[in-house]
């Protein structure tokens, strides 16, 4: 029984450790990132081959399954609702409409929502996806990923502008996303919707990338209240990620 429990913890870490790769790996891959002897991952991968949750491709390399895309919209439905009072609260203390989000393949992926009491049209809402280069969440979640990583990101989704203030060059956003990893928080300086400003910060040691948001009209988002803002977003943050960690 206690070999089978720790099949199970194994198998589950190389899907994790695919995950954190972009969804594919080579077994070579595998084995250096696990530390398992390469013959203990052939046998896992070709279980999680058989039920689905893997799938072989034609380069021989493995890659996250199809199975897994039904567990990951009922975790994600379920996210949305766990979200709820840490989103009330952001609202109830600030003011503004609080989000969260999460990275999802290539695309920002808006799972819950609280919106502000003031009377206000938001772009954003649960379900929307959207590209990371041009939205709060998705430079908090993008400086959390290595250079390379973000690089090849950004080379297949394009940077088209939403706004005059988009940021269109991979460079200057990879300068934008050290500053962010600088000083723990991003903005969205009316680069998806004019006239909108936005402060995100990312979940610590969340189980997956996942970020919040705090959005409302720039007159009312000033520096001043983005700054006001960001310290209690960073502890409501903490404080979630330590709900989802199996280990909290």
């Amino acid at each position: 029984m206690a070999e089978a429990v720790r099949s199970l913890e194994r198998a589950f870490e190389l899907l994790e450790h695919l995950a954190d790769a972009g969804g594919e790996m080579a077994l070579s891959e595998l084995t250096a990132a696990s530390g398992l002897p390469m013959p203990t991952i052939y046998r896992l991968m070709r279980t999680l081959v058989t039920l689905g949750y893997v799938r072989q491709e034609p380069s021989k390399r493995y890659a996250l399954g199809p199975r897994l895309i039904r567990l990951g919209e009922g975790a994600g439905r379920r996210l949305g609702s766990w979200a709820r009072p840490a989103l009330t609260r952001l609202v109830d203390e600030l003011g503004e409409t609080a989000n969260m989000a999460v990275l999802e393949g290539d695309e920002v992926v808006y799972v819950a929502q609280v919106p502000s009491r003031h009377s206000m049209r938001m772009f954003t809402e649960v379900g929307r996806r959207v590209k990371p280069h041009c939205t709060g969440v998705g430079k908090a979640l993008l400086a959390q990923l290595p250079e390379p990583r973000v690089r090849e990101i950004l080379e297949r989704t394009g940077m088209a502008p939403s706004t005059p203030h988009t940021f269109t060059d991979a460079d200057a956003l990879l300068a934008e996303l050290g500053r962010i990893r600088d000083v723990g928080y991003a903005v969205d300086d009316e680069e998806q919707e004019v006239g909108v400003r936005c402060v995100a910060v990312s979940l610590p040691d969340a189980p997956a990338l996942t970020a919040l948001s705090v959005s409302g009209p720039s007159a009312r988002m000033t520096a001043e209240a983005v700054g006001a803002a960001v310290p209690l977003m960073r502890e409501i943050a903490a404080s979630f990620s330590r709900e989802l960690s199996p280990r909290g």
